[in-house]
């Protein structure tokens, strides 16, 4: 007789016994197979990084001839970069709700950073008064009520963790498995990050890795925004650059802030965790230091212009994203479907913004839309009654049309980009053509009534 399986001479039956044999083996393999697959298609983990206050050209990789970013030119040497990036608005709070939500402030109903004032009560006062209170936790139920990236990556597993700037009370409000900031106006305990220590962000990674779970990172920290409080170290590389100590303070803050991205990534390449980390950059609103008095300039923060609203937006995925820098126009409202998409979730219908990683879609937009607000509430429940600006950018053109009941005093503005990118030479008056069709677009947007 002739050896049957294992050696054994062959019996009746025996022909079946080799069939389940090599079918065990088969099925062995396969499983190994599709283990590997599952492994090497882990969820990714997401790191965003969020500036605050940082114009969009104040950056070495951006042309800036003083400050030093080493840290994130290294990131956008290594990102799909988007040098013509933008916020929907200039102010800290609506800004930040419209990353985590994908949506206009107007669909959000953040716009603002604060409660409609209460006459004759100012400052510290209002905002220990129960009307301060009674806002703030409507601002809180607003950011419930739509889906957030921390909530939809949940469904996926994730675990998530806030730190830095946070408006919207205690961070589980917002979605948030983890978080420092448990209700202060923005941000309390979550403000230490990066000036004072980034220990929570390594406890996290190591529950994260323990858990063996993907995690979602919201580093936000209160920098380069004031107080400009630079290390003695730093400022002392920029005082004999300016004129302005005011300046030379800024440009210190940033090169600091630069430092703590530097740590933070050096951290997670150190966990073995690059390979598989989304990093995504970008800033909430822009910032030029007023030389003379340290607070912000005109054309920068809150404004209508560039100097408030641009942001450079980086998307480094190695081995998925290939890094190159982006002529085309680019939107924080892109972070959530671009991040949805890479954990394998979709955005709903109400989410204006596009996937950053399809460049077919990015290269065919031709057109950006942004609104300004208040820096108060005026009725909590009509976006547009704190309306200030609309405007929209088409190619290198931007239209600006400023809201009759907020802005009354104000003209309708149109810049060449291209050619003025500081918004200098209003060409309204002799393009009228172009001011009727664009202001056409911005109705057929959002027409604000």
């Amino acid at each position: 007789m002739r050896g049957g399986a294992r050696g054994f001479d062959k019996l009746p039956g025996d022909g079946l016994y080799s069939d389940m044999i090599l079918l065990r083996r088969a099925v062995l393999v396969v499983a190994v197979l599709v283990s590997a697959l599952r492994l090497s298609a882990a969820p990714p983990n997401i790191v965003m990084i969020v500036s605050d206050d940082h114009h969009w050209g104040d950056y070495s990789f951006m042309g800036h001839p003083h400050i030093r970013t080493p840290h994130l030119d290294k990131l956008a040497g290594q990102s799909l970069t988007f040098t013509r990036g933008y916020v929907p608005s200039s102010l800290c709070c609506p800004s930040l709700a419209s990353m985590i939500t994908g949506l206009y402030p107007h669909q959000h109903k953040i716009t603002s950073n604060d409660p409609p004032p209460v006459p004759g009560m100012k400052g510290p006062a209002f905002q220990k008064s129960p009307q301060f209170e009674e806002g703030r936790e409507l601002m809180s139920k607003f950011i419930e009520a739509v889906p957030t990236l921390p909530r939809e990556l949940g469904r996926q597993g994730y675990l998530s963790l806030q730190t830095g700037k946070w408006w919207q009370k205690h961070f589980s409000r917002g979605g948030f498995t983890h978080g420092m900031t448990v209700g202060g106006r923005h941000g309390d305990a979550g403000l230490d990050i990066g000036r004072k220590t980034m220990q929570p962000i390594h406890d996290f990674i190591a529950t994260a890795k323990k858990e063996a779970k993907p995690f979602f990172l919201w580093y936000a920290p209160m920098m380069p925004h004031d107080p400009h409080t630079p290390p003695q170290r730093i400022l002392d590389k920029y005082k004999d650059k300016t004129p302005s100590l005011h300046v030379a303070k800024y440009w210190a803050m940033v090169e600091w802030f630069d430092e703590t991205c530097g740590q933070l990534l050096t951290h997670i390449e150190d966990q073995g965790l690059a390979e598989n980390t989304i990093v995504v950059y970008v800033t909430d609103n822009g910032w030029i230091t007023n030389p003379t008095t340290g607070r912000y300039a005109e054309k920068s923060k809150q404004s209508q212009y560039d100097g408030g609203l641009r942001t450079p937006i980086m998307v480094r995925w190695p081995g998925k994203v290939k890094p190159q820098r982006s002529p085309h126009l680019a939107s924080s409202l892109d972070i959530m479907p671009t991040l949805l998409a890479a954990a394998g979730l979709k955005p709903t219908p109400q989410m204006p913004g596009l996937n950053l990683l399809d460049a077919q879609a990015v290269s065919a937009r031709k057109t950006l839309y942004g609104e300004c607000f208040t820096h108060n509430f005026v009725d909590m429940q009509n976006p547009a009654s704190c309306l200030k600006w609309r405007w929209v950018i088409e190619g290198e053109t931007k239209l600006i049309v400023p809201s009759k009941r907020n802005q009354p005093d104000d003209v309708v503005e149109l810049y060449d980009l291209g050619k003025d990118p500081h918004e200098e030479k209003n060409l309204a008056s002799a393009e009228s053509a172009k001011v009727e069709r664009l202001s056409k677009l911005l109705d057929a947007w959002w027409p604000a009534k």
